[in-house]
């Protein structure tokens, strides 16, 4: 694909893959598992790992991977339709443990927790070696201040992170891309949301209110955003709080 046919999705994929060479995301071989919600994100994202597979050095598979917990009110149809229509290789992975719940009525929390171990517990039956979520910049700012001002911690969801002594590998390839790069690429491959977003109860969420917060401080610092994450990237151990 050249930056011609589709500019948008070619800038996009080149800041992924940046992210993935910086954080060593995709090592030759690599089986990954793609945490589709069907919220346009997880969907972009999808588009973007196959145009990776085109320009890689290194060969990789990906599968898109949708956790259905048969919720009352929802029917996964229409993103396993849309992953058929688009040549995705899909898998739904069906969970009962919030069965006949009604998903407008499950916190942020819970479900990420739920829905997180359901793929963990898939990585490790079908053998996927990473588990790829579609968490761009803005989500890795606003987790910053969310730990910070509700958990009172200094931590963030890392571009790349191994867990359970190397058996699983969470990766963010959006990582260096914003918020509004993802919305504008969505519009230009046509996505709409087909499946669930993050949470039922987003727009209520104290990440909502971080999200509100930064959009109206960027007005007078346009960097603030970028800053913030780059806080991560450049600590200043001698200023933090030691106690003796």
């Amino acid at each position: 694909m050249s930056s011609r046919e589709s500019p948008l999705l070619y800038a996009v994929s080149k800041k992924a893959g940046k992210a993935i060479m910086d954080y060593g995301m995709i090592q030759e071989g690599d089986k990954i598992a793609v945490a589709v919600s069907g919220g346009k994100d997880s969907l972009s994202l999808l588009h973007i790992l196959r145009h990776r597979q085109k320009v890689s050095p290194v060969d990789f598979e990906f599968t898109a991977v949708h956790v259905d917990f048969d919720f009352a009110d929802f029917d996964p149809q229409r993103l396993v339709d849309y992953l058929g229509a688009h040549n995705f290789p899909y898998m739904v992975e069906k969970v009962d443990s919030l069965k006949g719940e009604r998903y407008e009525d499950i916190d942020c929390f819970r479900w990420s927790g739920k829905r997180r171990k359901a793929l963990f517990d898939l990585a490790g039956r079908q053998g996927f070696t990473k588990i790829a979520f579609g968490h761009h910049l803005d989500d890795i700012v606003e987790t910053i201040l969310l730990n910070q001002f509700y958990r009172g911690e200094v931590s963030a969801m890392k571009p790349k992170q191994v867990l359970f002594q190397g058996k699983i590998t969470i990766i963010r390839p959006l990582a260096y891309v914003r918020e509004e790069a993802m919305a504008a690429l969505a519009q230009t491959l046509n996505i709409l949301s087909v499946g669930q977003s993050k949470c039922a109860n987003d727009d209520t969420s104290h990440r909502m209110k971080i999200k509100h917060m930064l959009r109206q401080m960027e007005k007078d610092n346009p960097a603030i955003v970028s800053n913030i994450f780059k806080s991560l990237q450049n600590i200043k151990e001698e200023y933090l709080l030691n106690p003796v």
